[in-house]
């Protein structure tokens, strides 16, 4: 992964395991690092070892999204707050899919993408409970 996408919070896969990205910083080599970890390790890996999570629905009600419209071209998710949307395209060729926010279209495939969208706008770092209700850091 490119290491300019990265914050600090942003959830990330490595070897088949989620982790949260604790640090980040240049090597020796001007390579970047990641220090990541999760509930059973903390390590320091290359970033580009390091792999996007992509959205799924799973993961979007994990981040307090509910599923409100189902079609034959789209499903469609709503936060509590009626201007954050996600919709999944059904069709071949994903044009309407992404997050909507404010009626904006924006391209987000990836839960790191989707924290950094939310932590800019409202100033608040989105975090995923296993049981699909949102908190958030101030």
């Amino acid at each position: 992964m490119n290491a300019a996408d990265l914050k600090i919070k942003n959830l990330v896969e490595y070897k088949n395991q989620t982790y949260t990205i604790t640090e980040i910083f240049q090597g020796r080599n001007h390579d970047y690092l990641v220090k990541i970890e999760n509930a059973i390790h903390s390590i320091a890996v290359p970033a580009e070892a390091i792999k996007p999570i992509q959205i799924t629905e799973e993961w979007l009600e994990k981040f307090g999204f509910l599923r409100t419209y189902v079609s034959p071209e789209i499903i469609r998710y709503e936060r509590p707050e009626t201007f954050i949307k996600y919709d999944f395209d059904l069709s071949s060729r994903k044009i309407l899919e992404g997050l909507k926010i404010y009626g904006n279209s924006i391209r987000c495939k990836y839960i790191h993408e989707f924290q950094n969208i939310f932590s800019c706008l409202f100033g608040k770092e989105p975090i995923a409970s296993s049981y699909g209700v949102l908190k958030t850091h101030s």
